[in-house]
């Protein structure tokens, strides 16, 4: 029983010790991801241009359904996040626009840089916990809770979203619902709309 404190140190520095073995590993996206992320780049292949972002400059149009226009900088868009645990996004609303309701594996931390925007999640007792931000306001969402945001001004708003992971996911409650391969009889009966009502939300989300 006394040697399980030891084992444990043993087993922890082992972790750290592998955490470590490289400076860093950007994703070499031509081959497949694993459970762990992708495999490394050769490092004589990797210049300072690998560590360094651009999608989110520039105006970005919100034309869509929902008004908005999501920029990703998970790994698949900048593979030099691979094996770090981080990622962002770059949150466009347009006047009226929303997020809908989705979630991610992961935790998410907001800061709104342009507008007022109304933010937050529920929890697994269906409470409710939002608050409308301005601009500097930071706000947290803990892991997996179903969240969204909203632009609660008359002008469009901005702000950008951090997750502890390089590939947290996105998953769109309205557009499980809706805009995939759930037939419409099931839709109707798990969520108590009528027939009509899901045809007219599959209308949209399908599209969207």
């Amino acid at each position: 029983m006394n040697n399980l404190p030891i084992l444990f140190m043993f087993s922890l520095l082992a972790c750290l010790n592998h955490a470590i073995e490289l400076d860093f590993c950007v994703g070499d996206l031509s081959l497949p991801r694993g459970p762990e992320g992708y495999a490394c780049k050769d490092p004589t292949n990797v210049t300072a241009d690998d560590f360094v972002y651009t999608g989110f400059r520039g105006e970005k149009v919100t034309s869509s359904v929902f008004k908005n226009n999501i920029t990703l900088a998970f790994v698949e868009a900048f593979p030099a996040l691979n094996g770090l645990g981080i990622s962002l996004a770059r949150l466009d609303l347009g006047v009226g626009g929303v997020i809908p309701v989705h979630s991610h594996r992961t935790s998410e931390i907001i800061i709104v840089v342009k507008g007022t925007i109304i933010a937050g999640f529920m929890d697994q007792n269906n409470t409710a916990y939002y608050k409308q931000l301005e601009v500097g306001d930071v706000m947290i969402f803990p892991t997996a809770m179903l969240h969204f945001q909203v632009n609660a001004g008359s002008t469009p708003a901005l702000a950008f979203v951090s997750l502890n992971s390089e590939n947290p996911a996105v998953q769109l409650t309205t557009f499980s619902l809706f805009g995939g391969n759930l037939p419409a009889e099931i839709a109707q009966q798990i969520t108590y709309l009528s027939h009509q009502e899901v045809m007219r939300m599959r209308g949209i989300f399908a599209k969207a």
